[in-house]
Order: C-alpha cells, then sequence, then structure tokens
C-alpha cells in the first residue's frame, strides 16, 4: 500500500505566511522560511507555498522565498498562484519547485494544461480546483462547481468534469480545495473527495477543514481515501505536529512515511 502524504500549506501574501477561514479573514501565521524548516524536521512529505496576492509583484516575493527554502529543505516543493503561462512554470521551477500548482490561468486557458506537460512532464503538472457546493441534480446527487480567482468568481463549470477534463489535458494530480470547508476545523469534504478520486486516475490532495487527528485520518484511510491531506492551520498554530499527525494516522492502519528528521 503506498504512503499517505502530509503537506503542509503555506498561504503567502507580501512574503509571510497567512490563514483565513472560507478565503477570507485573513490572520498572519509566521515566516515562511522559518515555518518550511520546522515542517522539514518535523517530517513533511512535501510543502505547498501558494501566493494568495498573485501579482507580480507578490509572485516575485514567493519565489524569493522558495529560493531560500530550497537552499535548506530538500522534500519536494510545489508553487502555485499567478503562475498564467510555461514561462511562469519555469521561474518557479528554477527557483526551487518541483511541482506548480494552477487554478484560475487553468480555467481561463485550458490548454495551459497541455502547455506545461510538454515542457516538464504531467508529474509536475498540478491542478487546483476550488470547489463549492451548487445543490444537486435531477438523481439528488451533489453538484460542486469550480471557482477562479481565489474563490471569489463563479466560472459555471462542473467540478468533476473540470477534474476529468484537466487530468485528460495534462495535469498529473489534483489539489482539492473545499470551499465550504476551509479553515472551519469541521472537517475535509469527503463526499467531494470521494466524488473526484472516482472520476480521475492520478493523485488527489485533500484540502480544506482539517480541525483535529481524526479528520485527517478519516479522508485518508480505506480505499476511497484521499492520497494526501493538506495541512495548514492546526500546523501554524501550533495545535498538532506532522510527528503527531503521523503517529495517530499509524494508529488508525493508515500506512505513513517516516524520515529520521522527523524523530
Amino acid at each position: 500500500m503506498q504512503a499517505k502524504r502530509i503537506i503542509p500549506c503555506l498561504d503567502v501574501d507580501d512574503g509571510r505566511v497567512v490563514k483565513g477561514v472560507k478565503f477570507k479573514e485573513l490572520k498572519d501565521a509566521g515566516d515562511p522560511v522559518e515555518l518550511a524548516r520546522r515542517y522539514n524536521e518535523q517530517g513533511a512529505d512535501e510543502l505547498t507555498f501558494l501566493d494568495i496576492g498573485a501579482s507580480y509583484k507578490s509572485r516575485a516575493m514567493l519565489l524569493d522565498v522558495v529560493r531560500r527554502v530550497a537552499k535548506e529543505v530538500f522534500i519536494p516543493l510545489c508553487v502555485g498562484g499567478g503562475v498564467r503561462t510555461v514561462d511562469d512554470m519555469r521561474e518557479a521551477m528554477n527557483a526551487g519547485a518541483d511541482k506548480v500548482s494552477v487554478c484560475t490561468s487553468a480555467l481561463n486557458k485550458p490548454p495551459l494544461l497541455s502547455e506545461m506537460a510538454r515542457a516538464y512532464g504531467s508529474q509536475c503538472v498540478v491542478l487546483s480546483i476550488d470547489a463549492k457546493r451548487a445543490g444537486q441534480d435531477e438523481n439528488g446527487r451533489p453538484l460542486w462547481r469550480a471557482f477562479a480567482r481565489g474563490g471569489r468568481e463563479d466560472t459555471g463549470r462542473d467540478a468533476l468534469a473540470w477534474a476529468v477534463e484537466a487530468v485528460e489535458r495534462g495535469a498529473g494530480e489534483i489539489l482539492l480545495n473545499s470551499i465550504d470547508s476551509d479553515g472551519t476545523g469541521g472537517g475535509y469534504d469527503r463526499e467531494l473527495t470521494r466524488a473526484v478520486l472516482a472520476a480521475v486516475p492520478v493523485p488527489v490532495i485533500a484540502s480544506g477543514g482539517a480541525g483535529s487527528l481524526e479528520q485527517i485520518a478519516f479522508i485518508l484511510e480505506g480505499d476511497e481515501g484521499a492520497d494526501a491531506a493538506l495541512v495548514a492551520s492546526m500546523l501554524h498554530f501550533g495545535r498538532t505536529s506532522i510527528k503527531e499527525i503521523k503517529q495517530h494516522l499509524e494508529s488508525r492502519g493508515v500506512v505513513v512515511r517516516w524520515e529520521e528528521t522527523a524523530w
């Protein structure tokens, strides 16, 4: 059985890590390099950096953070936010990223996913989907729509159909963000996660809502569990550690990877 990954998410704005609730009410959570170093020492499997400002200035600041982190952290780094072209992807990869995440730019220009996959391989292309519940279809099944611009713009696209199309175009992984659950501490949207897992053949990272060790285990365990869990507030504000999360997962029968630095 493949080990499940625990991935701290660092939302970066003006050079600082911030965290909000449902993409709003942002609070300062610390220095990104210091937090990255801490999570690396605790045994994180990867790190995800998201530029929530997504302007040229803020992206430049984020890439500087990635360069500094890449010099002392040797786990995979994923960078997203404001990546609109293959040239932007190249800048991120040259700064030290192993993967690049796109959301709004892919919705605006779906062929971008194919261009990125041709340039660096599908394994480096992560599609970030900001999904929000949108009622039910005629058969009573839940619907989710894909949102753009940091959760501010309803694109009208069905999130599941978009995931399928994106993988066909070259996305090698899905970062699935539940807007409804983000920052609430009420748990991941397992129904959404299961639906996307059933629809695509690539790894799915569950994001949005982690508030307890039990909730992290719940989204990862079993045959229908996500391949990885993104965690932010619980780590940033000291409510748990990577080691504690992995120990709990092991106690629930979830396979995890241990690094020497985690001990």
